[in-house]
């Protein structure tokens, strides 16, 4: 699972480099994203802008990570396209996370090794 981390002083940005966040990549993707924000305390936020579709393995991934976070860091998420949208609106866990249209502009542009 392809995954870069760019930083603000007080969030840090996952960007997913993949089409698909399904069952074959789902347990490589919480994996990832579990070493990538274990040392950091900063919110996070994960872009969503590459993704084209997630089946109930991916979205339960991402709330696996949700959860992982804990309640003090909440995950936020940006730059769902249309059929991800969609799952998360007709599973209704678009009450459950915020959502931004975008990430942060410039952020693109702040990439770290990630």
């Amino acid at each position: 699972m392809r995954l870069d981390c760019t930083h603000t002083p007080d969030l840090m940005i996952v960007h997913v480099r993949e089409p698909r966040i399904d069952a074959a990549g789902a347990i490589d993707f919480k994996d990832r994203m579990r070493d990538l924000t274990a040392q950091d305390g900063r919110r996070v936020l994960l872009d969503l802008s590459d993704v084209m579709f997630i089946d109930s393995s991916g979205l339960g991934a991402v709330v696996a990570v949700r959860k992982a976070l804990g309640p003090e860091r909440p995950l936020e998420l940006s730059g769902l396209t249309p059929s991800v949208e969609k799952v998360f609106r007709l599973t209704r866990m678009d009450s459950v996370f915020i959502i931004h249209p975008t990430a942060p502009a410039g952020a693109d542009g702040l990439r770290d090794a990630g």
